[in-house]
């Protein structure tokens, strides 16, 4: 197709010239696009300055140039799929800055240039076993587990709650909410290019990708809304599973070869207990469970909680409501991100639909910026002298740019200063991004309050000091209960195990977030200690697991299995490993309290290691850590 080279010219002023120069490279293969003058200065910004610190004189010579490389009538790719020594090149120099070889063969699989799975449908058959696959959830996990199972040709079913796909989005429709990694990360490595209208974009598009994707990939006739899976037990006679299905005309049993936990870990609301809340007579809510039609125009209003849902709620209502009263248990580090709002420009919209190898390396590029890099900054120097304040010098760093972010924002309101200085590391608990948060504070209509709430009344809430504040509406802002995740949906494995008793004491494990023993066929998405505390995306995870979960229902089809079953001793081999490396990481710092720990102070839900390095070790399943088991076993 013939590009219009009007619409090139202006779309090439607005394009990354780090992306565009390793898009020349690659469709012509001149090496000198990676040659000097022609080497980006490194930006460390998360929004990185498109010109890429090329005087005025070079840009105009990259730009003139890459509308003649484009613009061939029958442009051809000169170097279709870089190998792991040039790739690792090319990153290298699009970011000015060293990067490992072992990313090389991740990234060329996420920016399209190899394949995660068979290139072709209905690559097993699956006749010998005609029970399906049995999903639960039809998120982001449920999706990508979907699709893989579609390319293999395993018959699978996802069973969903509601009434459409999304999970967290679906459900999440509170005023602001929006996705904090950049969506040219949060977005499948499959799939066609959604139209993003910014880098991160409002829940209202996300959930848009989510139900489109799920068109465009065939998956949503699997699916089988308003379901609810109610009870799972493994039949040993049988091997397989006896599902219990609660639907929209009543219950049904059926038989599953293997059942997926597709839930996540942010689907369960959790609502402190509060003395007299059911004396309250205001309208009273979660912030998941946001009533369609809520209307807090000149109303009173309490927030409870200042986590991620809170600041991204109050910038969006502050000047609507009367008056706003924040309940802040404990303060949060904020990250400023200029440009946040900031719209993706036409022409780059342009590039991005038009040029899929710019649409590869932008992608690229946001992986990285929210990727690994930050990992090493969350490790503790046993030798750093100020513990009690950070982690190493790279942390402290943090601090002081985070610090004197707050201080810019609320120059004059050393009150408000005094209340949102954390006193724990940066990152000790999940990082929150400035979307005016700070300047919301200062509004004459809000107070911040960090006085322990003691109980509410019929008309508003009393603080432990005696003050009570009259409230109309109160929102909870109190995110997840997080320990659960699938032992919630009444799993029973061999022996009579109940998933739910093996992950007593707020304490799941599972091989790779994976896997349990004694619990053939099960399999979890968004599981134990795969939550993501330094970076990257929850998509990019939830393919990981695809691709591993594809990979064992591979296995089981092709060599006439009736189910796989992970051995205890590479579990315990794999807590012990995850453990270790938690206690040099900052969810282990003493006197820390967040979600991510358990009340025995074990951290649970986030893991400790590089996303490349999770990538490793759910690429290609080793099946000496399962026992394997055959029709005529036993």
């Amino acid at each position: 197709m013939k590009l219009d080279i009007e619409k090139l010219q202006q779309a090439v002023d607005a394009a990354d010239l780090r992306v565009l120069l390793m898009v020349m490279f690659q469709m012509s293969g001149d090496r000198r696009w990676l040659e000097a003058p022609y080497r980006p200065k490194r930006d460390v910004k998360l929004i990185a300055d498109e010109a890429a610190g090329f005087p005025d004189h070079i840009q105009a010579e990259i730009k003139a140039a890459a509308v003649q490389v484009l613009s061939k009538e029958k442009p051809e790719i000169a170097i279709e799929a870089p190998d792991d020594t040039l790739m690792i090149e090319m990153m290298s120099i699009c970011l000015s800055e060293a990067v490992p070889s072992e990313y090389a063969p991740m990234m060329r699989e996420q920016m399209g240039f190899s394949s995660a799975g068979p290139d072709q449908d209905g690559a097993v058959s699956t006749d010998k076993n005609k029970r399906p696959v049995v999903i639960v959830g039809a998120g982001v996990s449920g999706i990508a587990l979907g699709f893989r199972l579609k390319k293999l040709g395993i018959s699978y079913i996802i069973v969903e709650r509601n009434d459409e796909v999304g999970g967290t989005w679906y459900e999440n429709v509170y005023p602001g909410c929006a996705v904090d990694t950049p969506n040219h990360a949060y977005s499948f490595s499959f799939g066609s290019r959604y139209p993003w209208s910014r880098n991160f974009s409002p829940r209202a598009e996300i959930q848009d990708y989510l139900e489109s994707v799920t068109d465009e990939l065939g998956i949503r006739p699997t699916i089988r809304f308003g379901t609810m899976l109610t009870k799972a037990t493994w039949d040993d006679e049988a091997s397989c599973w006896q599902v219990t299905l609660e639907t929209l005309t009543g219950e049904e049993q059926l038989e599953a070869c293997a059942v997926v936990s597709a839930i996540g870990q942010l689907s369960q609301v959790s609502m402190p207990v509060l003395e007299g809340a059911d004396d309250y007579q205001g309208n009273k809510f979660h912030t998941a469970r946001w009533p369609a039609g809520t209307d807090l125009k000149d109303k009173h209003v309490a927030i409870i909680g200042t986590g991620a849902s809170a600041m991204q709620i109050v910038p969006e209502i502050v000047d609507d409501v009367a008056s706003l009263s924040i309940y802040q248990r404990s303060a949060q580090w904020v990250r400023p991100i200029p440009r946040y709002q900031d719209a993706i420009p036409e022409g780059a919209q342009w590039l991005l639909k038009n040029i899929p190898l710019y649409a590869s390396w932008y992608r690229f590029t946001m992986l990285w910026r929210y990727g690994d890099g930050l990992l090493p900054s969350l490790r503790i120097d046993p030798d750093w002298p100020h513990p009690e304040r950070s982690l190493n010098r790279a942390n402290d760093r943090h601090r002081v740019d985070m610090t004197n972010h707050m201080e810019r924002e609320l120059d004059g309101r050393p009150d408000l200063f005094d209340k949102c200085l954390p006193t724990y590391p940066p990152y000790g608990k999940r990082i929150l991004l400035d979307n005016s948060w700070f300047k919301s504070l200062r509004k004459d209509n809000v107070e911040l309050i960090t006085t322990g709430i003691d109980h509410f009344d019929e008309t508003g809430i009393e603080t432990s000091d005696g003050q009570h504040r009259a409230a109309d509406v109160v929102i909870y802002s109190t995110g997840f209960k997080i320990t659960e995740m699938a032992s919630r949906l009444n799993i029973s494995g061999a022996k009579g195990l109940r998933l739910e008793g093996v992950w007593a004491d707020e304490n799941p494990t599972a091989y790779l977030g994976i896997t349990v023993p004694d619990f053939p066929n099960l399999f979890c998405m968004q599981g134990p200690n795969t939550g993501l505390g330094h970076g990257g995306s929850a998509i990019f995870q939830a393919e990981c697991q695809a691709n591993y979960i594809a990979a064992c229902l591979e296995k089981i089809a092709k060599d006439d299995l009736v189910a796989i079953d992970v051995k205890p001793e590479p579990l315990a081999d794999y807590v012990r490993k995850v453990d270790a490396e938690h206690e040099q990481m900052i969810w282990s710092h003493p006197g820390m309290s967040t979600y991510y720990r358990n009340k025995a102070g074990r951290v649970f839900s986030v893991m400790p290691w590089r996303l490349v390095d999770y990538w490793a070790m759910t690429r290609t399943p080793d099946f000496d850590d399962y026992d394997l088991i055959s029709k005529d076993a036993g």
